[in-house]
């Protein structure tokens, strides 16, 4: 039901008067996008109060978000620093401009990281404290701009707590190879501008694998778990001109065809979204490893994003079986060693081993909490 009504909301009076299926959206966070559905479609008057409300609140915090967000953009633009809004945050400012069909936790941008502690130092002298949400995180300048990026919080007017992640790396998951991600430089270099405001947006084909990597991150269904696929509905259908042979050259480029399968696999099925057959077989697994997460996904429900969808050794071997091999498999376990220097900042050769065990802890034992 949630899938047919957030593609079509015609005639849909009597199935949202449904207290359990507004528990439900409300739970999976689309209610205010069922919301902004309804609302462009029906008559608004006859739409049921508890989406009423969930429609006007999701706007009014997003619309607050993205005025802070343009704030922020015109002081770092005054120092020559250009800024990326990736994932939801790019969608909302410049492909899908409704925010009450957008909710978010927070705002993500993408900078060069030659910008990243200027940037900082900037958001400082803005009102924004730095601070991790996760107790698994340091507050350490150091350490965070090697992981990829940092995160602020900052009190709003109405006293809502607003979070920004400000990032060098686009996607800077733990499990995701180094070398699997574009540079944020050339990211940078390919994004357009979002006309009347300072705010860049990736170029379409950067945008769609920039979040069908992010939401491989998330594993499909962890939190925020189902809305993350309509991500990838909006772009493709915002771009019916998208360059897809592009898109896959760029996708095996970076050996990630498995991850980005079931991103753009799920929305096709859930959404119809206009994908064409011949790009999801160029990056179709191997059937038994298509078969094994397609199970497994199943199994974990793409509902509900905030319950406990994996075993720790189960989650493991769900993100292994993400490589599209096993050499890239060890690859992301364990970088080359050049890389391994230059994150962890380190001279001597000697300490390789002791680093390599480092990473390999973070890896097995931080974030997996879900």
């Amino acid at each position: 039901t949630l899938c047919t009504l957030l593609t079509n909301t015609q005639n849909c009076g009597e199935v949202l008067e449904s207290e359990e299926l507004f528990h439900t959206a409300v739970q999976n966070e689309v209610a205010s996008t069922i919301a902004y559905r309804v609302r462009e479609q029906n008559s608004w008057e006859q739409v049921p109060l508890p989406w009423q409300h969930i429609y006007e609140e999701t706007y009014t915090y997003v619309s607050e978000y993205l005025a802070e967000l343009h704030q922020v953009t015109a002081k770092l633009a005054s120092q020559d620093i250009s800024l990326v809004a990736l994932k939801n945050s790019g969608i909302v400012c410049g492909i899908y401009p409704h925010p009450a069909a957008c909710p978010m936790g927070d705002i993500d941008v993408l900078i060069e990281k030659k910008h990243f502690r200027q940037a900082h130092r900037i958001l400082l002298e803005q009102g924004f404290h730095f601070e991790f949400r996760s107790d698994l995180e340091e507050e350490d300048l150091d350490e965070a701009e090697q992981g990829g990026g940092t995160e602020y919080w900052k009190i709003l007017p109405n006293g809502e707590k607003f979070w920004l992640e400000l990032q060098w790396r686009p996607v800077a998951g733990r499990w995701i190879r180094p070398d699997q991600e574009p540079s944020a430089e050339e990211l940078m270099a390919r994004s357009i501008p979002i006309d009347g405001t300072h705010v860049r947006l990736l170029a379409p084909e950067d945008n769609l694998l920039q979040v069908a990597l992010h939401t491989a991150k998330h594993s499909y269904v962890r939190a925020p778990g189902f809305r993350l696929h309509l991500d990838v509905e909006r772009i493709v259908r915002a771009y019916p001109d998208l360059d897809w042979q592009l898109f896959v050259s760029r996708v095996k480029a970076l050996q990630v065809c498995t991850a980005v399968y079931f991103s753009l696999v799920i929305p096709y099925e859930l959404f119809e979204t206009p994908i064409p057959p011949w790009v999801l077989e160029a990056l179709r697994p191997a059937a038994w490893k298509k078969a094994t997460l397609r199970r497994w996904i199943q199994k974990a429900g793409l509902f509900n994003p905030h319950e406990k969808k994996f075993a720790r050794v189960k989650y493991i071997l769900f993100t292994a079986l993400l490589y599209d091999d096993f050499k890239g498999l060890l690859r992301g376990i364990f970088p080359d060693g050049k890389w391994m220097q230059e994150h962890y900042q380190f001279r001597s050769q000697l300490l390789l081993p002791y680093y390599h065990l480092h990473r390999l802890g973070n890896l097995l034992f931080r974030r997996l909490a879900t």
